[in-house]
């Protein structure tokens, strides 16, 4: 996803003020709530095992449906970073303390060649 100045600089002013996990963080912690925020189109090509799917453009509508308590572990991904630090932030705001976003996103999971699901 190409970013435009303004999107950048709104990503760039909440990065530092959500927590990232590494690929490999995530992968030797086992409490995670997986969540992809990308769009329907996206997630249909393939996602990460395990995840669920609530695009960016709802997850502030849904969260409290699928996530009812504010401090299960939550840890959001999406193509590369940004879109899951905005949603990331925005959880925060909305009182769930333990929301973190994926380092790298989608593009990183594949560039390391891991599984992938296909619905």
């Amino acid at each position: 996803m190409q970013a435009n100045s303004a999107f950048a600089q709104l990503v760039g002013s909440v990065k530092d003020k959500v927590t990232p996990i590494s690929i490999g963080e995530f992968q030797q912690q086992d409490h995670w709530q997986l969540v992809d925020v990308r769009e329907d189109s996206e997630w249909l090509q393939g996602h990460l095992p395990n995840a669920k799917h609530v695009s960016k453009g709802m997850i502030e509508c849904e969260i409290e449906s699928r996530f009812p308590d504010k401090a299960s572990p939550v840890l959001l991904y999406c193509g590369a970073g940004p879109r899951s630090i905005l949603a990331a932030y925005n959880l925060q705001l909305m009182g769930y303390t333990q929301v973190a976003w994926l380092e790298g996103g989608f593009k990183a999971w594949l560039q390391h060649q891991f599984p992938v699901v296909k619905d």
